[in-house]
């Protein structure tokens, strides 16, 4: 955070959103399991731990605070930078006082213990700060988890949201011919991915839509100039039928009355030749 430019309000607001859900996670583990177990294995630690406890407190009301405002706000740099003071006093305190006593006082088999439930709280632990809620032991584990869920559900929905919408800035985008910046979805690393890939899904989802209605496009074209073609050798063919049957039929007329003639003249040479017969017959 400390090396971005005044100006890089997106890279800040990035970089502080994964502030806030990576120490939403810590500060809820170590309420959970680390201060909890160390501070009845390890009576010196006691003391500390209720010191780290209000250290934590601090820290999550300013990372509540930091989750809504805005990066080009004249006191989001103030508070960031506070915060780091806080927490590096926390991490040096610990790391040179705390942990030490717990190393010293716990096998190696204790600590791997230790890291494993530690690991283990790590997968359902919030991902947002929550300054309100308690964070005695027993309460602590129980509003924990259900914070965890919460978030985590939170966490999906807001991505999902954020993805839909840009997936619709793209569309339009594309429609339009322009290529608008799409602003970069904001959140925990999970509202993130949701968001990423539910634009992604769709758009893919978009573009099988426009190619399918390119191709019912291109289909249909097709149909039209394939009846077109169709009719128009439908008629050809009419014609052709219509010409051959004419012609057909002229043949049949001429041939016909040729045989009529002939057979005309056939009767009447008959005719002639039987009444010559039947004169001469008289005659005699």
């Amino acid at each position: 955070f400390e090396k971005a430019g005044d100006r890089a309000y997106t890279q800040k607001r990035e970089i502080v959103d994964r502030i806030i859900e990576e120490l939403s996670v810590h500060t809820a583990i170590e309420e959970q399991v680390f201060y909890p177990m160390t501070s009845i294995a390890v009576p010196a630690t006691r003391d500390i731990a209720r010191e780290s406890l209000e250290e934590h407190h601090i820290v999550k009301w300013v990372l509540s605070e930091l989750e809504d405002l805005d990066p080009k706000s004249e006191r989001f740099d103030a508070k960031v930078t506070v915060l780091i003071e806080n927490v590096r006093h926390h991490v040096n305190e610990e790391q040179t006082d705390y942990f030490p006593k717990v190393r010293d006082a716990l096998t190696r088999a204790e600590l791997t213990e230790l890291g494993q439930a530690l690991m283990n709280a790590k997968k359902i632990a919030p991902t947002h700060p929550h300054p309100r809620s308690a964070d005695s032991p027993a309460e602590s584990n129980v509003m924990s988890a259900i914070s965890g869920v919460v978030d985590r559900l939170s966490d999906n929905i807001s991505g999902i949201a954020q993805g839909g919408v840009s997936a619709g800035q793209d569309l339009i985008a594309r429609i339009v011919g322009t290529k608008k910046p799409v602003p970069a979805p904001t959140g925990s690393t999970m509202a993130r991915k949701a968001a990423t890939t539910t634009r992604s899904t769709m758009n893919t989802a978009a573009r099988g839509a426009a190619q399918t209605a390119m191709s019912v496009q291109n289909g249909a074209t097709a149909t039209i100039a394939a009846a077109k073609s169709g009719a128009k050798g439908s008629v050809t063919s009419a014609k052709k039928s219509a010409g051959n049957t004419a012609t057909t039929a002229k043949r049949a007329a001429t041939s016909t009355a040729r045989a009529a003639q002939d057979a005309a003249e056939t009767v009447a040479t008959t005719a002639k030749s039987a009444a010559s017969k039947t004169v001469a017959a008289a005659r005699r």
